[in-house]
């Protein structure tokens, strides 16, 4: 193997090692945000009730003490099933009947929401905060008894309307409607009977207590906030949250940011989302605060206060997202060009108000201009092939034939590079062990043959953006979560099931958990077959004069076998699909170079034992 081959595979390994160290050490800067800057519904210094229980509220409904039962509106829809709790108006309870916990039969569908009482709650709430004159017990609040105003069960084109007279002349109505998909409509409106104007502001929020069960806390994907305040992601992790600036005025870790005309926010885990998204084109104010006392996380949408005449109805309506990310429904409600939206399985609803930046909810990183079309792409595909494990590797095939050209250039590169291997051979002998003229000579040679010896370095540094790429796809998109290829590879966002230690299930006893150590030993047959086509590829060239570069690069193969062997197994899919296109290219090119790799003559000589190298007499230089 001469140097050119050595310096690709050692740049492919540092390249690896150096972007995983960047993103431990160096995570994308959080913006940043003034602690004091005004909030839109606090006007008149009127914010949501302590629904989370906060330090001054020990009796919130919030708090640690079960929550009271509640009389239930059922939820059913094509794609969601649960309820809505008339105690307070909250939607606490929902499950997606699409997706389920495991890959296995019987498995129990995923539950988002909970309702407060239990462990995990997480819900939604909307109401009112009193201005003016109000107080607390005048507006509808967490234990506000609403009644059914009319309809029976929520599903699409079966809005409910609930109600609840304050007895001072108000009369507060929520009407809530639902989609076939995620999307939840909801409609505040009061009604002013009395004979004084009266003040006050529209609210949303959802709260969490404590951190989500299933939290992988893992550098790859976000988990926790989601925020698009005029175009402004801001993604905020449940642990900085609890260390955000303590609001003066509401005696809690908050972030309280102004949004002009259009936004939304709320919790993102790593399949699943729930959102606030207020009217569009309405100012309010996006907060996000954390109550340490009761371990709750809080995302508020609050709106600017309204005033009501009497004999005056006011209305304002905010929407709700909570089900799983999916590129073509989040797209959909971002309402992309109708085209493009097609092209790649999504429908358009024209009754659809625009969600801007919805599609970012998706956390797609850093490299999020190669992500998000080969997302794209790889949708396509599956949605053509119906696979997504040959949907990977036709997508493979795709991106090697866009980097073709360049590959090209490398690979004839690297040939005329063996083409040199004689002269310099002849050049080592020439000046032996001076070093700084071997190197004055080499570049003498490449200058006169016209041969770049970094062009073969090309083709490594763009497949090492899109092999990232593709691992944050397969590993954050919902669409690959229990996705399988064939036989036993039901899921290709986990691992490979099978195993050495049961011989890929011959034997009759179940493989090493994964992440355990002894997963790590016995691996299974595709991290194998990464391993042997890794191995063939290095076998195209001869191996190092140098016994020790000899051994690295022997070893290399199956060092990276192990290392990826914990992988998604789509992932490792798309490497041994990319290693075998490229073997094949390589191969092409150096024959058509007039040079004939003596694949199994290499094969060979890396199986004898190198005798040691000859160490040097200085007595005869003297």
């Amino acid at each position: 193997m001469d140097d050119q081959n050595k310096n690709l595979i050692l740049a492919t390994a540092l390249s690896f090692l150096v972007i995983l160290v960047w993103f431990v050490l160096f995570p994308p800067p959080e913006p940043v945000v003034d602690p004091n800057a005004p909030v839109a519904a606090q006007v008149e210094g009127t914010a949501p009730p302590a629904v989370a229980g906060g330090e001054a509220a020990a009796a919130a409904p919030g708090s640690a003490e079960p929550a009271p039962e509640s009389a239930r509106l059922k939820v059913d829809t094509p794609r969601l099933v649960g309820s809505v709790a008339l105690t307070g108006g909250r939607l606490d309870d929902l499950s997606l009947k699409d997706y389920r916990q495991t890959i296995e039969p019987g498995s129990d569908i995923v539950r988002l929401l909970r309702p407060m009482g239990g462990a995990n709650a997480y819900y939604a709430m909307f109401g009112w905060a009193p201005g003016g004159a109000l107080a607390q017990e005048d507006v509808p609040g967490p234990n506000t008894p609403w009644a059914v105003e009319s309809g029976e069960v929520l599903a699409p084109g079966a809005p409910v309307v609930l109600v609840w007279d304050n007895g001072k002349g108000l009369t507060f109505r929520r009407k809530i409607a639902v989609d076939a998909d995620y999307m939840f409509t909801v409609t505040q409106s009061v009604t002013n009977a009395g004979t004084e104007t009266e003040r006050m502001a529209p609210y949303g929020l959802v709260a969490r207590h404590g951190v989500p069960p299933d939290l992988e806390n893992f550098f790859i994907s976000h988990e926790g906030t989601i925020q698009m305040a005029d175009g402004i992601l801001r993604e905020t992790k449940y642990k900085d949250l609890k260390e955000e600036p303590v609001s003066p005025t509401e005696g809690v870790p908050m972030v309280s940011v102004d949004v002009a005309a259009n936004g939304w926010l709320g919790f993102g885990d790593k399949y699943w989302m729930t959102t606030l998204i207020p009217q569009a084109g309405q100012p309010f104010a996006a907060v996000q605060k954390y109550f340490p006392a009761r371990d709750v996380f809080q995302a508020e949408a609050r709106m600017a206060p309204v005033s009501v005449a009497p004999g005056e109805t006011v209305q304002v309506e905010s929407r709700l997202f909570a089900g799983a990310k999916e590129w073509a429904t989040i797209r959909n409600y971002e309402n992309a060009p109708g085209f493009v939206a097609r092209l790649f399985g999504a429908t358009v609803d024209p009754a659809v108000v625009p969600v801007p930046g919805f599609i970012d909810a998706i956390d797609w990183g850093w490299f999020f201009f190669l992500t998000k079309p080969i997302f794209a792409l790889l949708h396509w595909l599956h949605a053509v092939i119906g696979n997504m494990g040959w949907a990977i590797i036709a997508l493979t095939f795709i991106l090697k034939a866009l980097v073709l050209p360049l590959a090209y250039k490398s690979y004839v590169s690297m040939a005329r590079m063996k083409e040199l291997q004689p002269e310099m051979e002849a050049l080592k002998e020439r000046v032996g062990d001076d070093r700084q003229k071997m190197q004055m000579e080499m570049m003498k040679l490449y200058r006169d043959k016209k041969v770049n010896p970094a062009a073969g370095c090309l083709p490594i540094l763009i497949q090492i953006p899109i092999f990232f790429s593709l691992y944050k796809v397969i590993f954050v998109t919902i669409e690959l979560r229990h996705a399988p290829f064939f036989g036993v590879f039901r899921d290709l966002s986990m691992p490979d099931p099978t195993s050495v230690f049961n011989l890929f299930g011959l034997l009759p006893w179940a493989p090493p958990a994964h992440g355990s150590l002894l997963a790590l030993i016995f691996i299974g047959i595709l991290p194998i077959l990464l391993g042997i086509s890794m191995w063939l590829q290095q076998k195209l060239n001869p191996a190092p004069a140098d016994p020790v570069q000899a051994q690295i690069f022997a070893w290399m193969p199956w060092v990276f076998m192990f290392i990826l062997g914990g992988f998604a197994s789509g992932l490792v899919i798309y490497w041994i699909t990319n290693n075998i296109i490229t073997f094949v290219q390589q191969y092409a090119i150096m024959r058509s170079h007039g040079h004939k790799p003596d694949i199994f003559g290499n094969i060979k000589s890396g199986l004898k034992r190198r005798p040691p190298a000859p160490v040097a007499d200085k007595s005869k230089k003297k």
